[in-house]
C-alpha cells in the first residue's frame, strides 16, 4: 500500500490502488546491522555514477548505480538503481547534495522528484544538488515484476473489488486475488523479494552518499520516507549532517515493536491512520458546508447538512453504483483526494457532486510537469514487497473483516478502507532477509527536524509526536493545516525553517506552529491570498 505524499492526479499511477497495494510478511530475520554471526554487515563497493542528461535539453541528469543484492554477500548478485539529479541553481553557492525520498513505499524518485522539484524551497534548490532514486524493487531500478506485461496485470486487477471488499463474495474474491499475486511473485524472482526491505534501501542510500562524495548525509524524506530516514539515522548515526522527516510514520507502530508474534491489528490501525483520515474527512465536509457551492461544489449549505449529504451518498452507492463508481471505490477516492488541499479538495468536491447527481465523474487532469525519464511499470506488487518486508500484519485472513468492523466503529467509511489496506500481506510469500526493528534512539549529532500537518489523512499527527520521542534528538515543527506532507501542501513558514535548517543547521524554536499558505476552499482573490484560520490551534501533547 502506498501512503506516498503526492496527489493522485499528478502521479503516473493511481493512488486509488492504495488499499490494494499492500502485501506483507510477518516472518523476520535478524536486524540488518547484525547478520547471523553478530558481526557488522560487510560494506559493498561504492557505486560509480556516470551522469548524463536524462533527455536532450533536460536540466536533470541520470545515472545507474550497481549495488549488491545482499550486503552480507557483496561479491554475489548485483542489482541496478536508477538515480536522478538536478544541480544546484545558485552559481558559486553550492553546499552539497540533498537526497530525497518521496515516500510510498514504492514511490519512484526518478519520476516524483522532477514532478515536485518546484515545491522545494528556493534556497534549497539554489544551494544543493537534489538527488533521488527509484529504490530497489521499484520502477526503473531492478524491479519486482510479477506479470509478463502491464496488460496481464490489468487482467489480474479486474478480478478484484476496487477500493476494498464489501460483502462475503467480494471478500473471498479479494483474498483469492492477492493469494494469486503472491504465488505469481514467488515464481518470478524469490531472491529479490527477500532483499527489498527498508534496511536494504538504507544501505543503498549510504552507498549513494559516498558515490556523490558527501562525508555526511543531507536528507528529506516524506511519508514512508520518514521511516527510511529514521532507519538510516539509527544504522548510520554518525553519517547524518541534516535530516528532515515530513509526514511521519511511528516506527514502533510500523514494526509492531519488533515483535515476531502475529499482531492483533493491521498496520494502519496500529498507526491510527483510520482515525486520522476520518477526522480530516469530517473537516473537509465541515469546511465545504461552511462555504458556498462556488467554492465547494458539494456544499449543502451547512456543515451538518453536508455531512448528512455525504452519508446519504455513501448509502445510495452501496445499492446503486454510478457506472464503475461503487461505494468502496468512492470511499477510496475520497480518502486519497484528501492528500493535497490545492487543487485536490476542490476536485474531490466536484467528483462527489457529480456522483450525487448520478453522473460519472470525468477523468483527472493530466500532469503538466515534464518527466525526463521513461514512466516505469509501477504494479501493486512493488509497494507490497517493500511494505511486507517491514511491517507485520495478521496472517489469518479472517482477522481483516473483524478489523474492518472495529475501524468502522471508530472511523466510519475511512476505517473500512484502511482496515483492508494491508490484508494482502496475509498471503505474501517472501521472508525478508534483513529487517531493522530498532532501537530508534541512537544519537545523531544534528537534531532531526520532524514536520507534520496537524490534520494529515495518511500519517496522523500523533505519529510525528511518536517519531520525536523515539529519535530522542529531534525537533517537531507543526503545520497548522491539512493534507499529507508539508511539501505537497505548501507553507512559506515551513519552507523558511527548512531552508535555514539545511543551510546552517538553525532549528525552529520549540513548539513552533506554521500556517498553510492557502486555506481550503479560498475565496477568489490575488494569488497567494489565504483565508487562514483566525484562531491558532492548541497542539495536543506537543513535543519539542
Amino acid at each position: 500500500m502506498r501512503i506516498s505524499g503526492f496527489p493522485p492526479a499528478r502521479r503516473h499511477y493511481t493512488a486509488a490502488a492504495l488499499a490494494a497495494a499492500v502485501i506483507c510478511s510477518t516472518v523476520f530475520a535478524e536486524p540488518y546491522f547484525a547478520p547471523a554471526g553478530g558481526r557488522p554487515a560487510p560494506a559493498g563497493p561504492v557505486p560509480r555514477l556516470n551522469w548524463r542528461p536524462c533527455s536532450a535539453g533536460s536540466p536533470f541528469d541520470c545515472a545507474t548505480a550497481t549495488v549488491p543484492l545482499d550486503y552480507a554477500d557483496p561479491g554475489g548478485r548485483t542489482i541496478d538503481l536508477a538515480v536522478i539529479k538536478r544541480k544546484a541553481t545558485g552559481p558559486g553557492r553550492r553546499i552539497g547534495t540533498l537526497f530525497f525520498n518521496p515516500g510510498g513505499p514504492g514511490g519512484p524518485g526518478t519520476v516524483q522528484m522532477p514532478d515536485r522539484y518546484e515545491f522545494f524551497p528556493r534556497e534549497v534548490r539554489e544551494r544543493f544538488d537534489i538527488v533521488s532514486w527509484d529504490p530497489r524493487g521499484i520502477g526503473n531500478s531492478t524491479a519486482v515484476r510479477c506479470f509478463d506485461t502491464p496488460e496481464a496485470a490489468d487482467v489480474w486487477a479486474s478480478g478484484k473489488p476496487a477500493g476494498f471488499p464489501v460483502g462475503e463474495q467480494q471478500r473471498a474474491a479479494w483474498i483469492a486475488a492477492y493469494a494469486e499475486l503472491g504465488r505469481l511473485c514467488e515464481k518470478r524472482d524469490p531472491e529479490l523479494l527477500r532483499h527489498v526491505s527498508t534496511a536494504d534501501t538504507a544501505r543503498d542510500l549510504d552507498g549513494l552518499r559516498q558515490a556523490v562524495g558527501e562525508p555526511q548525509l543531507n536528507y528529506l524524506g516524506t511519508s514512508y520516507g520518514s521511516f527510511l530516514g529514521a532507519t538510516y539515522a539509527n544504522l548510520f548515526p554518525g553519517k547524518v549532517r541534516a535530516m528532515t522527516l515530513d509526514s511521519n510514520i511511528d516506527p514502533r507502530a510500523w514494526t509492531d515493536n519488533g515483535s515476531d508474534i502475529d499482531p492483533a491489528l493491521p498496520t494502519f490501525l496500529r498507526m491510527g491512520t483510520d482515525v486520522g483520515a476520518a477526522e480530516v474527512l469530517d473537516r473537509f465536509l465541515t469546511l465545504c458546508g461552511s462555504t458556498t457551492t462556488d467554492r465547494c461544489a458539494f456544499s449543502a449549505g451547512s456543515p451538518k447538512a453536508t455531512r448528512d449529504k455525504f452519508d446519504r451518498l455513501m448509502r445510495r452507492l452501496r445499492d446503486r453504483p454510478v457506472g464503475a463508481w461503487t461505494y468502496a471505490k468512492t470511499v477510496a477516492d475520497t480518502v486519497n483526494g484528501l492528500y493535497t488541499v490545492h487543487p485536490g479538495w476542490t476536485e474531490l468536491a466536484g467528483r462527489l457532486q457529480e456522483l450525487w447527481r448520478g453522473r460519472v465523474p470525468g477523468p483527472p487532469p493530466p500532469s503538466t510537469s515534464p518527466v525526463p525519464v521513461p514512466v516505469p511499470y509501477l504494479g501493486e506488487e512493488q509497494a507490497g514487497a517493500v511494505f511486507c518486508s517491514d511491517s507485520p500484519n495478521p496472517q489469518d485472513v479472517e482477522v481483516y473483516h473483524r478489523a474492518e468492523e472495529i475501524a468502522a466503529a471508530r472511523a466510519g467509511d475511512a476505517g473500512r478502507f484502511w482496515a483492508w489496506a494491508s490484508e494482502p500481506c496475509a498471503t505474501w510469500p517472501a521472508r525478508p532477509a534483513n529487517r531493522y526493528t530498532g532501537p530508534w534512539d541512537r544519537l545523531t549529532s544534528p537534531t532531526v527536524l520532524v514536520v507534520n500537518p496537524l490534520y494529515d489523512p495518511a500519517t496522523a499527527y500523533p505519529n510525528a509526536q511518536a517519531m520525536v520521542r523515539e529519535l530522542v534528538n529531534a525537533r517537531l515543527l507543526t503545520l497548522n493545516g491539512y493534507g499529507h506532507t508539508a511539501l505537497g501542501n505548501p507553507s512559506s513558514c515551513v519552507q523558511e525553517y527548512e531552508s535555514r535548517y539545511f543551510i546552517d543547521g538553525t532549528l525552529p524554536p520549540a513548539g513552533t506552529v506554521c500556517d498553510q499558505d492557502t486555506a481550503p476552499f479560498p475565496s477568489p482573490g490575488p494569488p497567494g491570498g489565504q483565508d487562514a484560520p483566525a484562531v491558532r490551534p492548541v497542539v495536543p501533547g506537543a513535543v519539542s
